[in-house]
């Protein structure tokens, strides 16, 4: 069994990309995520060393346990890609991408276009377990490709027989991308239907939904777009997955101060301020959720082109916030 999961419910953040680099990975795990995985990497781009690729493999031993997710349809590419991976790198296992419901991806073979072909999807977990052997493989699906194909069970039972160690279930299938509610009945029946562990994903917000799942039989819990806007979630959930009180959510100055640390650490690593604020813009649009005063935040995050003006962001935001707190708190004595 992965050792991760041997003492304790882990909590995974989710690979999205254009998201989850190695910063973002740092910041979610000092705050209690348990278990990395890369964004996801094109099997045929490592296969080719193409240096766009390659750059997705970095990260810091800070990050393990760490898993570097792979894509695509070639079994023989996708078998030598993790090998060459972890012949450089050294990830805590590999982690095969059967999941993703982008059109871009699924056209070329990979991501979910292999839950409606099982016998390559087999071939593909076979070909990746038996070339880095006896280093760990993990999986992430989705329940299906539409609601009259729901395959998530027979997959799972599949990929376990191929030698993948954990299987991730999205509970939602391709076709319904990110929309409706994810389907965690179906989670549950790939639970009980497997060995090996699952790990549950989807709609997992706040603690009250991580005790809710966790009567589905799931192993461990994987968090995605929860996380992108607040990744001190995790310090919530471990606490309940535990089996204690969540602690208070973060002031809002302690918020502001890991968003002012995310971009300065990403203004350091790209090396230019302009082009590293530019590309942190729909990140601050995330981290705006559930901030006071967020329409008018998001409007001044459009714009923003340097630390300076973001400080100055901050700043004034932190002013307004403080001149309201003593109406609410006169408003608390009134009621």
């Amino acid at each position: 069994m992965l050792p991760w999961f041997q003492d304790q419910f882990p909590l995974y953040l989710a690979p999205m990309a254009g998201v989850t680099d190695t910063i973002f990975r740092q910041l979610c795990k000092a705050h209690g995520a348990d278990v990395m995985v890369t964004e996801f990497v094109s099997a045929e781009g490592v296969f080719r060393r193409n240096e766009r690729t390659l750059e997705y493999l970095e990260f810091e031993d800070g990050e393990r346990p760490l898993g570097v997710q792979l894509f695509g349809g070639d079994p023989e590419h996708l078998g030598e890609a993790a090998r060459m991976i972890m012949d450089w790198k050294r990830p805590d296992f590999i982690d095969l991408n059967f999941g993703c419901p982008v059109n871009k991806v699924v056209s070329k073979n990979g991501g979910s276009s292999l839950l409606r072909d099982c016998p390559l999807l087999a071939r593909v977990a076979r070909a990746v377990t038996q070339a880095i052997a006896p280093f760990p493989v993990t999986a992430k699906i989705r329940i299906g490709w539409d609601a009259q194909t729901i395959n998530a069970s027979a997959t799972a039972r599949i990929l376990e027989d191929c030698g993948v160690q954990a299987i991730a279930v999205h509970g939602r299938t391709k076709e319904q991308g990110y929309r409706g509610e994810a389907d965690w009945d179906v989670i549950a029946q790939v639970a009980s239907a497997v060995k090996i562990p699952v790990i549950g994903n989807g709609d997992i917000a706040s603690a009250m939904d991580l005790e809710r799942r966790m009567a589905s039989g799931i192993r461990g819990a994987m968090i995605g777009r929860a996380a992108m806007g607040a990744p001190w979630i995790f310090r919530e959930l471990k606490h309940r997955a535990a089996g204690g009180s969540p602690p208070p959510p973060p002031s809002v100055e302690e918020q502001w101060a890991l968003i002012r640390r995310h971009c300065r650490l990403h203004a350091e690593r790209r090396g230019h301020e302009t082009s590293a604020m530019h590309s942190m813009r729909s990140r601050l649009m995330a981290y705006s959720r559930g901030m006071p005063d967020a329409k008018a935040l998001r409007a001044r995050f459009s714009q923003v082109a340097s630390l300076a003006e973001l400080d100055d962001i901050i700043a004034a935001h932190l002013a307004a916030v403080e001149a309201e707190r003593p109406l609410q708190n006169e408003a608390i004595l009134l009621s």
